[in-house]
C-alpha cells in the first residue's frame, strides 16, 4: 500500500544524507581551505540535486508505466542486462560500505560520551582512553533486533525519529562551534587549507585533500536508495514530481547544515580541526551537551542503518523466494503481538539472513575502524550511483543524439566525476594502508 507523502520521503532523505558525513566536514574544509571547501560543498550539492531530478523520472517503466520497485529494476528496464549487472555490484558493495561506516561512527560516539564525562571529572589532560570494540558490538546487537523490521513501509516512524536526531546533533555541533568562535581565540586558517611544511608534507596534503573530497561526496550520497524511497509514495500526485520536491527540500536543508558545520567548524578549529567534530574533542564543555549530541548521533544512525540495509535484505529474500517458492522457511508465521511495537510475523529466512549480515558488518567494522578513510572510500561510489547511471538512463530514454550539445554536457559531467572518484579511491586506500601500519587488530581505542 502506497500512502507516504513528500514529507516522509524528505524524512527518509535527511535520515540517509545527514549521517557520518556531516561530522567530518570541518576536517574536510581544513584540508581544502576556504575556497576549495566552499566550492566542493556547493558543487556536490548541485550535482546531487541534478542527478536526483533525472533519476526520479525513471521510477516507472517508460513503456508499460509499471513501477520499478528499486534502483536496480529501473536500470534493468532502461539500460538492459549488462548495465544492470554492473549496477548491482556497485550498489550492494556501496551499501555494505555505508553500513560499515554507520557502525563505526556510533561506536566512536558511545566512546566519546564516556570520555566526555571522564574529562569533566578528571581534567582535560587525563587520557580517558576506552576501547571502541565493545561499543561496536553493542550497536551490532541493537541492529540484530531492528533488522527484523520487514521493509521500508514499516520504517516511516523510525526514519522520522532519526531525521529529528540528525537536526538535533547538527544544531548542537553548530552551536558549540559558534560558541568556540565567540571565545575569540586565534586559530590558523588559510585559503588553501593545511600549510605544506608546517602542518603536513606535500604528499600528505595531496592524499588528505583527496580523502576530504571523498568525505564530502559521501555526505551527499542518497541516490543509491532514491527509487526505494520513491516506492513508498502514493501514485497521486505523480511520484516523480513528489520525489523531486522531496529531493529539493532534503538537499537544500542538508546543504545549509553542511555549509554551516563545515565552514564555521573550520573557523572555530582552524587547521587543527578534528576528523569528527563531536568526538574529536575540539570541545570539552559543557560536557552534558557533548554527551547529548553524541547520543543523538547514535539514535540517528540506528535508523539510518536500517534504511540503508533494506535493499540488501530485499535482494537475498526475493532471490530465495523465487528459487524456493514453496519452502516452509520462507513462509510468514502466525502473528505475534509485541507490546508497544505492534504485530510481528516470524520468518526463519529473515531471522537467519539478516542476523548473519549484521554480524559480518560488525566484525568488519572492528577490523577496519578508520573513520575518515572509510568515508572517503565510500565516496568513490558517488560517480556510478549518483551520476553515471542517471545520466545514461536519461540519454537512453530521451534518445539524445551523440555529440549533441546536451550529450557532450552530460558526458562531461560523468567523466569529471569518474576522474574525481578514481583520485579519491587512491587517496583513501593510501590512508587505510597508512593506518594499518600503526593499528593493532581488534584493538581500536578512542
Amino acid at each position: 500500500m502506497y500512502i507516504r507523502t513528500w514529507l516522509t520521503a524528505t524524512a527518509h532523505i535527511i535520515t540517509t544524507v545527514i549521517g557520518s558525513g556531516v561530522l567530518s566536514l570541518a576536517w574536510s574544509v581544513a584540508q581544502l581551505g576556504w575556497i576549495g571547501g566552499t566550492v566542493a560543498l556547493i558543487a556536490f550539492a548541485l550535482i546531487t540535486w541534478f542527478a536526483s531530478s533525472l533519476l526520479a523520472d525513471y521510477y516507472r517503466d517508460p513503456v508499460t508505466g509499471k513501477r520499478n520497485h528499486g534502483y536496480k529494476e529501473a536500470v534493468k528496464s532502461i539500460l538492459g542486462e549488462l548495465q544492470f549487472k554492473f549496477f548491482a555490484v556497485v550498489q550492494y558493495v556501496t551499501l555494505l560500505g555505508v553500513n560499515i561506516g554507520y557502525t563505526i561512527t556510533p561506536a566512536i560516539s558511545m566512546a566519546a560520551m564516556i570520555r566526555s564525562y571522564c574529562f569533566h571529572k578528571e581534567g582535560h589532560d587525563a587520557g580517558c582512553h576506552v576501547s571502541n570494540n565493545k561499543f561496536i558490538i553493542i550497536f551490532g546487537a541493537i541492529q540484530l533486533f531492528l533488522s527484523q523490521i520487514p521493509d521500508f513501509h514499516q520504517l516511516a516512524g523510525l526514519s522520522t525519529i532519526a531525521a529529528t536526531m540528525s537536526f538535533a546533533y547538527s544544531t548542537i555541533g553548530l552551536c558549540l562551534t559558534i560558541a568556540k568562535i565567540a571565545e575569540g581565540k586565534h586559530v590558523t586558517t588559510s585559503i588553501t587549507g593545511l600549510i605544506v611544511g608546517v602542518d603536513v608534507t606535500s604528499s600528505e596534503k595531496l592524499w588528505n585533500c583527496l580523502v576530504a573530497i571523498g568525505n564530502i561526496a559521501v555526505a551527499y550520497t542518497f541516490s543509491v536508495i532514491l527509487i526505494e524511497i520513491q516506492d513508498t509514495l502514493k501514485s497521486s500526485p505523480p511520484e516523480n514530481k513528489v520525489m523531486k520536491k522531496a529531493a529539493s527540500v532534503g538537499i537544500s536543508i542538508t546543504t545549509i547544515f553542511y555549509m554551516s558545520c563545515g565552514l564555521l567548524g573550520y573557523a572555530a578549529f582552524g587547521n587543527n580541526a578534528p576528523g569528527n567534530f563531536l568526538t574529536g574533542f575540539g570541545f570539552y564543555e559543557p560536557f552534558w551537551l557533548i554527551i547529548l549530541g553524541n547520543l543523538f548521533i547514535i539514535i540517528h544512525l540506528v535508523g539510518a542503518y536500517q534504511v540503508i540495509s533494506q535493499p540488501i535484505f530485499k535482494l537475498v529474500e526475493d532471490w530465495c523466494s523465487s528459487r524456493w517458492p514453496e519452502s516452509s522457511v520462507l513462509r510468514e508465521g502466525n502473528p505475534i503481538k509485541i507490546p508497544l511495537l505492534g504485530v510481528y510475523r516470524f520468518n526463519m529466512l529473515r531471522l537467519v539472513w539478516r542476523s548473519v549480515y549484521v554480524t559480518v558488518v560488525t566484525l568488519v567494522s572492528m577490523l577496519f575502524p578508520f573513520f575518515n578513510n572509510i568515508l572517503g572510500l565510500i565516496g568513490v561510489s558517488f560517480w556510478p550511483l549518483t551520476v553515471y547511471f542517471p545520466v545514461e538512463m536519461h540519454i537512453s530514454r530521451l534518445k539524445i543524439q551523440k555529440f549533441s550539445f546536451k550529450w557532450i554536457g552530460l558526458q562531461a559531467l560523468s567523466v569529471f566525476c569518474l576522474i574525481m572518484s578514481l583520485l579519491v579511491a587512491a587517496g583513501s586506500i593510501e590512508g587505510i594502508i597508512r593506518d594499518l601500519g600503526t593499528f593493532k587488530i581488534l584493538n581500536s581505542v578512542s
